[in-house]
């Protein structure tokens, strides 16, 4: 990361732009503009070898619409933890949650400064909800956090959610103890929603690591039944851990921003190119002994 010593900038004090991010990066996708060259350099290098990435990005915004929908309307959630939030865009998870219970609280947690700056911005008026500059890694400093301990009551069931950002928790960061840690606080009740990019061939997922994990994302595709395997001890909702498009498919959610002219040609690329998907799910957290 470079420092930004441009004028005005100071609440950004480490903000990186000679190497691209994965919320500048899934935010362009989106059909946001808050990203740099870049950002845009490194995504229209991946697309002609994983022109599934674009579709993959949309589709997981389109289930954490669903996943927060079901979750406030269907179980009663009314506190949330979004790791690894990204930009905001269209109905982020706090718009989605009080739509549907205007009691809902939500903490989101970005390791981009950048993330910080705009969710200030957006949440000026709302004492229900917060962004903090956190690294998801770390559970325990983020959990420990003073917003984290204002909002979120860890008494009362609480939805995590690691929506798209599986894959940027590497086998060497102890993926299964990240979650656990969070997992562990829980109170009985308490959901965890979670998808990351998958490969069913794992010689496919390899080379797209690689290519991302080069450019400087910290990336590592998974098979399923690795992801599975990180999941195990939490009981999956219906339909269980499954690609994204099959959760509870809505024809009739809110559409998503357009995306800009350079990532039209890749839309609709997961209808022939199957292989690499987004997957997931939304599990429910074991239950204390005694």
């Amino acid at each position: 990361m470079v420092s930004d010593n441009r004028p005005g900038a100071a609440s950004l004090p480490s903000v990186p732009y000679d190497i691209p991010t994965s919320a500048r990066a899934y935010g362009w996708m989106l059909g946001g503009k808050d990203n740099y060259e870049v950002d845009r350099d490194f995504l229209l290098s991946t697309l002609p070898s994983f022109p599934e990435c674009v579709d993959i990005a949309r589709q997981n915004r389109e289930f954490l619409f669903r996943v927060v929908r079901h979750l406030t309307r269907e179980e009663g959630i009314r506190q949330f933890i979004d790791m690894g939030c990204g930009l905001p865009t269209d109905d982020n998870v706090h718009q989605v949650a009080q739509r549907f219970a205007s009691d809902a609280r939500v903490v989101y947690v970005d390791i981009d400064p950048i993330v910080l700056a705009h969710g200030r911005a957006l949440l000026a008026d709302d004492s229900s909800t917060t962004v903090i500059t956190g690294d998801m890694r770390d559970q325990e400093a983020v959990l420990a956090h003073p917003d984290v301990v204002r909002l979120i009551d860890f008494g009362q069931p609480v939805a995590v959610l690691f929506l798209s950002v599986g894959h940027h928790l590497t086998d060497a960061d102890g993926p299964a103890r990240i979650l656990r840690t969070v997992i562990d606080r829980a109170a009985p009740g308490s959901f965890l929603g979670f998808s990351q990019v998958v490969a069913d061939d794992p010689g496919r997922g390899a080379a797209m690591t690689a290519h991302i994990s080069a450019g400087g994302v910290p990336w590592q595709t998974r098979t399923p039944a690795e992801v599975d395997a990180l999941l195990t001890g939490l009981d999956p909702l219906a339909p269980g851990l499954v690609n994204l498009v099959d959760w509870r498919p809505d024809a009739d959610q809110p559409p998503l921003a357009p995306v800009a002219p350079d990532l039209l040609p890749y839309l609709g690329a997961t209808r022939s190119n199957k292989g690499i998907y987004e997957y997931g799910g939304v599990l429910r957290t074991p239950r204390r002994n005694g």
